[in-house]
């Protein structure tokens, strides 16, 4: 499945999805590259098999960005919308996704890694928007980072261009857990091995109500809930054999659907 790909490596196995940036040596994103992501993440559309996605990267940094040279008047209008189609299609993704940032992620990179549902980070990851610095705004941070962390914190990362480490990320609430360097990968492992015992028409069901919610009025938010619940999770088959299982005090056996 590597094979179509210059710039990431996307593979599926045994229910996790991952897409690993390789483009050295800081893994900028230039539009071909981003291209790739989103044709990996266009296969992953309707896929029922696959419980959770992994965006990793090799080499030294997660990621440094957008490549500066598409910034270009000529390139700009194109590079916007082939980034902003890597995140329309993660929210339209319900398959979880997990940052796994043993590196900078930094620009582009950052913004990449928090739009995930959950981030593990290396004790040597850093995260940052140093877009200001060179004149221009992170156009998909502006208007995440205020959903994901205190507003003045928001606001101070943005407008300062300052990058944190993983703990001071921890702090904020958009890393979920740092660890050590030499254990990174089996930290991952443990990590992911948690969502894929679980049932993957489950998983998907949970986060698209959480996150169809956002934003909302309390009693729109749970009506919507209510919907998904009722009318979506308790019609699947998973959801009878986990509550059956449960009564016999034995270990449901998922279908995944």
């Amino acid at each position: 499945m590597t094979a179509d790909f210059q710039n990431i490596i996307f593979d599926r196995l045994e229910g996790v999805g991952r897409i690993t940036l390789n483009h050295p040596p800081l893994n900028v994103l230039d539009i071909p590259t981003m291209k790739e992501i989103t044709v990996a993440l266009e296969s992953l559309r309707g896929d029922r098999e696959t419980k959770v996605l992994v965006i990793a990267a090799e080499g030294k940094a997660f990621c440094a960005g957008v490549d500066v040279k598409d910034h270009t008047v000529d390139k700009v209008e194109e590079m916007v919308e082939v980034f902003h189609r890597i995140f329309r299609l993660m929210w339209s993704l319900d398959i979880p996704t997990v940052a796994a940032v043993n590196g900078a992620a930094l620009g582009g990179g950052c913004e990449l890694v928090t739009f995930c549902d959950m981030i593990i980070a290396s004790e040597k990851a850093t995260f940052g928007q140093p877009e200001i610095q060179v004149g221009v705004y992170p156009p998909v941070a502006v208007v995440t980072f205020p959903r994901l962390m205190p507003h003045m914190k928001a606001m101070e990362l943005l407008l300062t261009g300052e990058v944190i480490d993983a703990r001071q990320a921890e702090r904020l609430g958009i890393v979920n857990r740092v660890v050590p360097e030499d254990s990174f990968e089996e930290a991952l492992s443990s990590f992911v091995g948690k969502l894929t015992v679980l049932s993957g028409a489950v998983l998907r069901l949970t986060k698209r109500a959480a996150l169809q919610g956002l934003g909302l009025a309390f009693e729109e938010a749970l009506a919507g809930s209510e919907e998904l619940y009722l009318d979506r999770l308790m019609k699947t088959e998973d959801a009878t054999e986990g509550l059956q299982a449960f009564m016999e005090k034995r270990k449901p056996i998922w279908k995944d659907r």
